[in-house]
């Protein structure tokens, strides 16, 4: 018996560059953000927030690169342009 998958659906993954923006729990020092060189990093309470363009495979390496730190991930957020000066936590309206 053969199975066959599914036909990729190209709206579900987009394979261009977008905004993402990553939170981790305490602060990162120089030496651990040097593991995210795409990734504009700042201190937001007491997480980091790195924030950068990445397709998908850099955005699978720098959850691969998170992991292999053992560092505590707390959200993952893809930015659109409304909400790219959006802190974490807050919202804003369309």
């Amino acid at each position: 018996m053969r199975f066959h998958l599914p036909a990729r659906d190209h709206d579900v993954m987009d394979p261009e560059p977008a905004l993402y923006m990553i939170r981790i729990k305490g602060h990162l020092g120089a030496t651990v953000l040097s593991a995210f060189p795409a990734m504009t990093p700042r201190q937001h309470g007491a997480h980091t927030v790195l924030t950068g363009l990445l397709d998908q495979s850099a955005l699978y390496g720098v959850l691969a690169d998170i992991e292999a730190l053992g560092l505590d991930l707390l959200e993952i957020r893809k930015l659109t342009p409304h909400h790219e000066s959006a802190g974490p936590g807050e919202r804003r309206s369309p």
